[in-house]
């Protein structure tokens, strides 16, 4: 049986997977701020390669106090917004209901489990190219895969959700059009994500470049492969197996990808908070638990904590 969803953070994430959500017909709520009134009036408008689509009605709310409780929350909050979890989560919460966590960085699920406690909260590696380009409108440029699986607590000794229940999740998306995969490792899953996140979010702000730039360049293109490579050294030494040709698919994907400026880029252009934290902080901090030296992702971790304080 489809279950029923609340999208928290109705951006260009979760505007993009609530919208091909509801348009496959399932029970989707959608907690909206500043776009509510006009998504009452105009609904939701999805710009997409894999075709544009208008939802002239959706279930639109203000206040999660005001929405039903429902079978899965999904968090498309940045990290940047945890604080607000608290608040928003619980209300929407029944006692079989599961958080479907989909953040950048390492262990951003925490976050929300210590909300909701341990056996609730599952979390996705999210492999999009998408903006939010006005009110109620998303622009999704490329790709789209999620790789979701269950969170398990900062020392991996955690139940997490039902077989079944992130199966019938699994269901849901794949039945709305969305590329999905389920995995047993999640901390292996976004060592992954990280391997591209780590060089090309926080070069584009240390250098002031979208991805074309930085890959058309030979210089900040060697870089971008060295801090990926960094990257995979540490999740192996930390427990998580990466092989080494994993470096060559994330440089080789992002020459194919759309000219593109992250979200990281995005947001400190806009002068909103930026995830060094989530994406640079937390990998970080994992890696002095293991003991295990990370000089250059240190250095951009630094870099742009001098640059979000002196913008």
């Amino acid at each position: 049986m489809p279950l029923s969803y609340a999208i928290i953070g109705t951006g260009a994430l979760g505007g993009f997977y609530g919208g091909l959500l509801a348009r496959s017909g399932l029970e989707v709520h959608f907690l909206l701020h500043s776009d509510f009134e006009h998504v009452v009036k105009h609904g939701l408008r999805v710009d997409s390669k894999l075709g544009d689509f208008h939802l002239p009605s959706v279930h639109a709310y203000r206040s999660v106090g005001d929405m039903p409780q429902v079978d899965c929350v999904i968090v498309g909050l940045k990290s940047t917004q945890n604080h607000l979890l608290a608040s928003l989560i619980p209300p929407l919460f029944r006692d079989d209901s599961t958080a479907l966590v989909l953040q950048n960085g390492l262990h951003v699920e925490q976050a929300t489990r210590d909300v909701v406690g341990p056996g609730r909260v599952a979390g996705g590696c999210c492999f999009l190219c998408s903006n939010k380009v006005g009110p109620g409108h998303i622009r999704h440029i490329d790709y789209g895969k999620i790789v979701f699986g269950p969170y398990r607590g900062l020392n991996d000794d955690e139940p997490g959700p039902s077989d079944e229940r992130l199966q019938t999740i699994q269901r849901d998306l794949s039945g709305a059009g969305i590329e999905c995969h389920l995995t047993n490792d999640l901390t292996t899953a976004r060592w992954r994500k990280l391997m591209w996140n780590i060089p090309f979010n926080g070069l584009s702000v240390i250098l002031d470049a979208s991805t074309d730039v930085i890959m058309g360049d030979a210089d900040s293109r060697n870089l971008a492969r060295r801090v990926s490579e960094e990257v995979r050294q540490t999740a192996c030494q930390c427990g998580s197996a990466i092989e080494p040709e994993f470096v060559d698919w994330v440089i080789d994907h992002t020459d194919e990808m759309v000219p593109y400026d992250s979200s990281m880029r995005l947001d400190f252009n806009h002068g909103r908070p930026i995830e060094v934290e989530a994406i640079y902080g937390n990998a970080m901090r994992h890696a002095d638990r293991h003991h295990v030296e990370t000089p250059i992702l240190k250095t951009m971790y630094q870099q742009l904590k001098f640059l979000a304080a002196h913008r």
